[in-house]
């Protein structure tokens, strides 16, 4: 029996520090981005602590990281009261709005040198998380603000929030609020991959995570990929003695729990604004969706002070940024041929004004989107716009839809040039067949070789496009390379008979002329490139910027890339089966190698030379830009260093070798001291290139 005694005592030692381990591991993976050990490490602790746990069940504890995922309830969801009630927000939709916000407290105050704690807005679902001796006991959503639902089972399986909070000095009780949100990518991805598999997509990032946290099922929860930001006080036993917001978040971060990196302080009116605007301007680089900005008075003995009106604090206030999401009437539904031949239905709308822009088209993605949305000439729908995201509908409003509106049917046959559509293996999307004859792929290719990342020929609009291609003066790329100015100007009269356009005046016997020696001249100037934007501009299918400067650096010259067997295209980094036989099926094709010779008898030109990556100093390692250089742009900067063999990342981790700093650096900058990671100013950037001849 003492055997047994000393087994399990020891088992449970062990049992302690796995947990802890795994615990830390999980805070700098999912919270810090700053893992310090290997993923197959980190599943082998893991591994340890289920075997434990198996041959000892009566150690097993509700803050094991083993528990994260439970068994699904049954009977629906239990209600929570809030001790402390969930309240809103009041909301300011202008400037004016949050003037009047911080007049009424510096009237209230006495005073207008205020400080606020400010914070991004995230669109997502707010919870209540409550800690009890420093493990997670339950998590409740607002609900109705006095009572919510229990949803503990799912909450438990997010990453970042932590089963037992970090640190030696923590209050007995202590309930987190704070908003759990699905990251703007990992939305993306999840709908792209449901596409892919013609499943149900998700309709945004906020409602993928209400619906992901209520689900009956935590394994639901746990398959997709949710994140959790603190940022609120519901109740602390003994009583905080924290006398700043700013403050609590701190000690927030300092129990492990994630907050949002982007949260400040500000003083003043002018500083609440120029927050705004500051936050405003990065919406769309930020890795989650957020709708506004937050203000709350710093100053905890004031916020009492300030007290509460109806359902909100008078101390905090939202404010807001313009809706993202609209409804109109669908009033035509039309399909587009891409560079690839995939075919896209795009629904032509009534004007609306989404995020300050004003969309007319909206992509429907595909023929089982269409069909799963049942999407119909005539619906009202939800647009939704994100960022540089082509704007989409998102659902059709079914109970404003009129009787006998009749059901969208994809073509058969591409609408541009006559061939059959077909699928590739299992891929949702029809693509036209005609490859090579379709007019459409071929505007859509010559767009994409003339784009600025691609061969940079300025001027090259969307209308000369067309009228190159559709009056016959350009067949594929390497046409633009042998046009000649009378042949512009021929085309442009051709087109403005056709359009009905009076000709322009001819002046001392001369037709205006210098928009065609401008584009000549622009074409004639994009001769010389660099092989990875000449990769790139040919536009092999799944080849981006990425790809092509790996293959440039790995193979060095355009015919080893093309003679290249897929075998040996997957040695290059990044390059998996897929994009390899992308490449080896381009370059196979007879008139696809004939447009490459074409453009070299044409004279373009690019450098090659010996495998960039064999010898470059900066090999494998990932490097950060941030803030603005003045001796060269973020671009130039972002070439160099990829010449010398560096990752260059959008992002700060412990894999990050140095950041390069410029002026007005933000967020990036101060994560690369937390980390401990060398920073470089412009100067020695400069010297690094100089040292290496880039």
């Amino acid at each position: 029996m003492s055997g047994d005694l000393f087994a399990t005592s020891s088992a449970a030692t062990r049992i302690a520090q796995l947990r802890d381990e795994i615990a830390l591991h999980n805070h700098r993976y999912h919270v810090l981005d700053a893992p310090s050990i290997s993923d197959s490490a980190f599943d082998a602790l893991v591994r340890e602590l289920q075997a434990l746990e198996a041959e000892h069940p009566q150690l097993v504890t509700a803050d094991s990281p083993t528990q994260r995922v439970g068994s699904p309830i049954t009977g629906g969801f239990d209600e929570v009261r809030h001790d402390v009630p969930m309240l809103s927000l009041g909301n300011a939709f202008s400037d004016a709005d949050a003037g009047e916000f911080f007049q009424r407290i510096a009237d209230k105050l006495g005073r207008d040198d205020i400080a606020f704690s400010v914070e991004p807005k995230i669109d997502g679902l707010a919870i209540s998380l409550l800690y009890v001796d420093g493990v997670l006991t339950r998590a409740a959503t607002r609900g109705d603000g006095s009572t919510g639902e229990d949803v503990t089972h799912s909450v438990r399986t997010i990453p970042s929030v932590p089963l037992k909070l970090m640190g030696g000095d923590l209050p007995r009780v202590l309930e987190v609020r704070g908003e759990v949100y699905m990251p703007r990518a990992a939305f993306e991805a999840f709908n792209e991959r449901a596409r892919e598999r013609r499943e149900r997509t998700l309709a945004n990032p906020r409602n993928a995570a209400a619906g992901s946290i209520r689900q009956l099922d935590p394994k639901v929860a746990a398959s997709r990929p949710l994140a959790f930001f603190a940022y609120a006080l519901g109740r602390i036993e003994p009583e905080a003695t924290w006398t700043q917001h700013t403050d609590m978040l701190a000690d927030f971060r300092g129990y492990g729990l994630p907050v949002c990196p982007e949260a400040d302080r500000a003083v003043g009116l002018d500083g609440l604004l120029a927050y705004y605007r500051r936050i405003g301007e990065r919406r769309d680089a930020l890795p989650y969706d957020i709708d506004g900005v937050v203000y709350k008075v710093d100053d905890i003995a004031a916020q009492r002070e300030l007290g509460f009106v109806s359902r909100a604090p008078r101390w905090a206030i939202a404010h807001k940024f313009p809706a993202r999401e609209e409804q109109t009437v669908v009033e035509a539904i039309d399909v587009q041929v891409g560079r690839t031949g995939a075919i896209t239905p795009v629904a032509r709308l009534r004007p609306v004004q989404v995020a300050g822009v004003v969309v007319t088209n909206a992509t429907l993605h595909n023929e089982h989107e269409v069909r799963r949305k049942d999407v119909r000439v005539g619906d009202t729908v939800i647009v939704r716009r994100a960022g540089d995201v082509i704007p989409e509908v998102v659902s059709v409003v079914l109970d404003q839809r009129p009787e006998g509106l009749v059901p969208f049917d994809m073509p058969t046959q591409c609408p541009e040039c006559g061939s059959l559509l077909a699928r590739e293996g299992d891929e949702a999307v029809l693509r036209c067949t005609g490859t090579g004859i379709c007019p459409a792929q071929r505007k859509e290719s010559i767009r994409h070789f003339a784009s600025r990342r691609a061969m940079d020929i300025e001027g090259l609009g969307d209308a000369y496009i067309e009228n190159l291609v559709d009056l016959g003066y350009v067949h594929h790329v390497a046409d633009l390379y042998a046009l000649t100015l009378d042949q512009l100007l021929e085309m442009k009269r051709r087109a403005d008979e056709r359009d009905g356009v009076v000709p322009e005046t001819v002046k001392k016997g001369k037709v205006a002329s210098r928009w065609a020696e401008n584009l000549l001249a622009a074409i004639d100037a994009s001769r010389k490139t660099s092989l990875p934007r000449l990769l790139f501009a040919l536009g092999i299918r799944d080849v981006g910027e990425s790809t092509a400067k790996t293959l440039a650096r790995h193979f060095g010259a355009l015919d080893r890339i093309a003679s290249a067997s897929e075998a040996d295209l997957m040695t290059a980094p990044d390059v998996g089966p897929v994009v390899a036989s992308r490449i080896a099926a381009f370059f196979a094709a007879p008139h696809q190698r004939e447009v490459v010779d074409l453009l070299r008898a044409r004279g373009v030109q690019w450098e090659e030379g010996e495998p960039l990556a064999a010898a470059g100093p900066l090999l494998g390692q990932t490097v950060v830009l941030t803030g603005t250089l003045s001796a060269l742009t973020r671009d130039e900067a972002k070439e160099k260093l990829e010449a010398l063999g560096a990752k260059v990342s959008g992002s700060v981790s412990a894999k990050t070798k140095f950041v390069v700093a410029g002026s007005e650096a933000g967020s990036k900058l101060d994560k690369a001291r937390q980390l401990g990671i060398p920073v470089l100013d412009e100067a020695a950037l400069l010297a690094l290139f100089a040292e290496h001849g880039a």
